[in-house]
This record gives C-alpha cells, sequence and structure tokens, in this order.
C-alpha cells in the first residue's frame, strides 16, 4: 500500500503542475460545456406544448373558460380565482423563461456556428425559431394584453416596459413576414429522423411552411376587426399555402416519463379525479347527437349500443361536482403519448370559413359553407369518426351552414363548430371564443368574476417591476379580467 502511494505521489505532482487554477478541476468531463442551439429549440418546442395542453389548475383553466370542463373537488379555479395559485405567474413563466428565452439564445448559436456550412439550412433554421417565437409572443399578448417585449428577456434591465399590445402585434406580423420569406422548402432544415431536434415538424420544411403561412392567417383573423384592409391583405396572401389535411397537424408528440403528455400526469398518473365534462359543452353536443362525444368524454351509464345507449351527463361550471355523478375526460386524453396540437387543419377550415364569408378572396372557388364542412368533417375524422358520420351530422339543421331558419349569423356558426373542435387546445378555443364572440356563455356557478377577457398580471410584476406594471395597467385601462385585449372590439 506504501508503495503504491509513493508511486502515485509524483503522478499526482505533475498532474497538478499543468493546471493554471483551481477552477480546472471543476470541470466536469461528462457535461458539454456549450449547450449545442438545437437542443434549445427542442426544450422550447416541449416547453410550449406542455403548457399550451396542460389541464393543471395551477397553470391553465381556460377549458374551464371556454367551458369544456367542470371542476370536482377544487371548484374555485372554475369560478375564476386566479390568485390563490397564482395562475398567472404560472402561465407567463414558462412561455418567457422556457420558450422564449431558449429560442433567444438558440438564435444567437446557430446565428455563429460555422458547422452550418449550407446557408439556406441555416437560414431555414432561424426562420423556424421566429415562427416558434411569433407564436409565443402572440399567445402572450392574447393571454395579457401589453407585455413586456422590446426590453424583454435582456438580463441589463431587469424592470421591463411593457409594450403596446397592438405594437407587438404589428411588429411580429412584420417578423412573421420576414421568416416565412426566409424559408426555402427545397433546403433542410433541422435533421429528420428519430433524434430530431425538431420535436414538433420533425425537420419538414414543407410543414413549417404552411405553419408559418397558416400562422400569418390566424394572426390576420385576429386582427379582423380592428383593422379590416390589413387583415384582408395578410390572408389572402396565405392563399393555398395553408395546413391541407389532418395529416398536416402542428403537434408534437410525447413519449414516456419524464417526457409524458401532461394531460395523462393530471388524469392518470397523479390518480386524482379532478375533472368532469362541462354541462355546457356536453349538452349542446347531446342536442345535435355530436359523434365525438364518446371520444370526448367517457359515458355515465351505457355502452353506446342500439339496446344500451350511452349517456353523456355534464356537471355545473362553479359546482364541486360529484365525479361519480358525470361523464370523465375520455380515454384518448389518457395516453401517455398523446400529441400537443398547436395548429389543426380543422382550425385552418374554420379560418379560411370566416375568412371567406368576410369577404377576403383565399383562392379556388370554395365557399364559406365548403371550408366550414371540411372543419367539421376534419375535426371529426381526428378523433376517429367516419365521413358518413360527418355527412350525417352536417346535415342537421343545428350544424347546416345555410339553415336560415336558424337564425344564427355565420360568425356564430363558425363560432360554435370551432369551440367543439378545439376542445384539445384549450388557449385557441379561449382566443378563438373571444374573437367570435361565439357560443355565448353565461359565467360559472358562484364565480368571482364575469368569465376572464384575459389574465391579470403575476403578482410577482406588481412588487418588482411596480413601475412597468403600473404604466401597463393603467395604459390597457385596469390589470383586472374585464379589460379586452385590442383586437377584442366586438
Amino acid at each position: 500500500m506504501k508503495k503504491s502511494l509513493i508511486l502515485a505521489l509524483p503522478a499526482m505532482l505533475l498532474a497538478t503542475s499543468c493546471v493554471d487554477t483551481l477552477d480546472d478541476y471543476n470541470v466536469d468531463p461528462k457535461r458539454a460545456s456549450v449547450v449545442p442551439g438545437q437542443t434549445l429549440v427542442s426544450n422550447a418546442e416541449r416547453s410550449l406544448a406542455r403548457i399550451l395542453v396542460s389541464s393543471s389548475v395551477n397553470n391553465n383553466t381556460f377549458r374551464f373558460f371556454v367551458q369544456s370542463w367542470a371542476a370536482t373537488t377544487y371548484a374555485d379555479e372554475s369560478r375564476y380565482e386566479l390568485n390563490t395559485r397564482n395562475i398567472p405567474q404560472n402561465f407567463w413563466s414558462p412561455l418567457y423563461r422556457d420558450v422564449l428565452r431558449d429560442l433567444k439564445e438558440a438564435k444567437s448559436l446557430i446565428t455563429a456556428d460555422i458547422t452550418i456550412s449550407n446557408p439556406k439550412v441555416k437560414a431555414n433554421r432561424l426562420a423556424i425559431i421566429e415562427v416558434l417565437e411569433v407564436y409565443t409572443w402572440a399567445t402572450l399578448v392574447d393571454t395579457y394584453g401589453d407585455v413586456p417585449y422590446t426590453e424583454a428577456l435582456d438580463f441589463s434591465k431587469p424592470q421591463p416596459k411593457y409594450d403596446d399590445d397592438a405594437a407587438i402585434y404589428a411588429d411580429i406580423i412584420t417578423r412573421l413576414n420576414a421568416a416565412i420569406g426566409q424559408m426555402d422548402a427545397t433546403a433542410a432544415g433541422y435533421a429528420t429522423g428519430a433524434s430530431s431536434a425538431d420535436l414538433i415538424n420533425n425537420g419538414n420544411m414543407a410543414l413549417w411552411v404552411k405553419f408559418a403561412n397558416s400562422l400569418k392567417l390566424r394572426l390576420a383573423l385576429t386582427i379582423a376587426d380592428v383593422d379590416g384592409a390589413k387583415a384582408k391583405t395578410m390572408a389572402e396572401e396565405t392563399a393555398g399555402k395553408t395546413l391541407t389535411a389532418n395529416a398536416d397537424n402542428i403537434d408534437l408528440t410525447f413519449l414516456t416519463f419524464p417526457n409524458s403528455n401532461p394531460i395523462f400526469e393530471d388524469l392518470i398518473r397523479s390518480g386524482r379525479k379532478d375533472f368532469v365534462a362541462s354541462a355546457t359543452l356536453v349538452d349542446k353536443m347531446n342536442s345535435l347527437t355530436d359523434p365525438r362525444r364518446d371520444d370526448f368524454f367517457k359515458p355515465l351509464v351505457g355502452t353506446g349500443t342500439a339496446t344500451v345507449p350511452a349517456v353523456f351527463k355534464g356537471g355545473v361550471n362553479g359546482n364541486a361536482n360529484a365525479y361519480a355523478s358525470f361523464s370523465a375526460p375520455g380515454t384518448k386524453l389518457e395516453v401517455q403519448g398523446a400529441p400537443a396540437v398547436l395548429m389543426s387543419y380543422a382550425q385552418v377550415k374554420f379560418m379560411l370559413a370566416d375568412a371567406t364569408s368576410r369577404g377576403f378572396n383565399m383562392g379556388g372557388t370554395l365557399t364559406a359553407e365548403d371550408h366550414y364542412n371540411a372543419g367539421v368533417t376534419a375535426s371529426i375524422l381526428e378523433w376517429g369518426g367516419t365521413a358518413a358520420e360527418a355527412t350525417a351530422y352536417l346535415a342537421q339543421p343545428g350544424v347546416k351552414f345555410t339553415n336560415a331558419a336558424s337564425g344564427a349569423t355565420n360568425k356564430e356558426k363558425i363560432g360554435v363548430q370551432e369551440w367543439i373542435a378545439l376542445y384539445n387546445q384549450p388557449v385557441d378555443a379561449y382566443r378563438e371564443w373571444r374573437r367570435l364572440d361565439s357560443p355565448k356563455l353565461t359565467k360559472a356557478n358562484l364565480a368571482r368574476t364575469e368569465i376572464p377577457l384575459r389574465l391579470t398580471y403575476p403578482i410577482i410584476e406588481q412588487n418588482l417591476n411596480t413601475g412597468s406594471y403600473g404604466a401597463a395597467a393603467s395604459a390597457i385601462g385596469g390589470d383586472n379580467v374585464g379589460t379586452k385585449i385590442f383586437w377584442d372590439k366586438l
């Protein structure tokens, strides 16, 4: 033992003589010293998908706002209590910290990466980052109104100012146009295959071009009630360039732990039974014999056969509903690897129906009714239904687009069917409900306020960014849930 120690000593002395400082001993040879830009893109995509689809009452309660789900034991959040769990902070932080911050750093690293020798590949990778950033900024504006933008994500400005929501929209539209112009579908972006850093589109640049144009159409229609001329120009520029089938759905498919779908985590892994169907949605679907009912929800009783028909029953929003007395979320939502959808083909078809009904020239000969019918059909097929079921559903007076006897406007018809179709896209459903003012929803029982038209700013902003927070609250007309986003005029 002594011999071994003596022999080892010179080696230790030699090793010590080769380092400049003791800091050299704090290097972990098994960890990367520089994070690859594409890894940050992967993390940003995962974080974005998780917060958008989450059903946790701690950070995403939009299913309560649009009344697709109702609560069981803990009903406060379904009554629009936002601050007990600090919901505004818990939705805000992942978008800034885990999505936008990672994308900003990824952009810097990819720009400086000399190993990307093909300029078209680098341009495509940076354009993808821009599309993701625009999507995220739009989500923040659509949820809060004025938010930190030009001074955000800057460590030298710990108290960033809030920018005007309309001005942010104008800028992200410019950025999106530039990103679309930068994309080249004939060149590669991120690698394809099982190890692709692009968790959303698996490196498919043609699909990224479609996604970018579909997002542009969405932004156009979002501002249509405040700037119809600009909306028309933008929308018409996307004609023939958007998603064309359910196979184009923009989504991120989850895997197993720790990358499970967060809805699976809330419904299955947690062992809790916190949610049931909302009567608002179920009653509407029951009245239309909607073929998606057994996909959205579990029947309370019955098996769905002719002799034992399935019965679907929803709880009352705002009540502490007994789990066993109402239909629970469906089994398709309990799949660990189920995808989170950022943009669906059905959603695009409803937007095209809206654009066409406004008189926008969206190319071809399809009418608003054609797009509407295609949107309904796409949603039914997306959830596992058949074309025959879609045809029968569309023939009903309560669904048929040209049914003059209904007294509903085109906007109202589109709004109701898009609301149903966006069942598992709660952030999109919340925006479209406010944008289309349809369906007409009544606030929850025992509600603290009217149905929120925005989330209030995080309490941490009030405490640590007081001056900027105060200016923003004053600019938007008050930091309360009844203040409308700039585009919500009707």
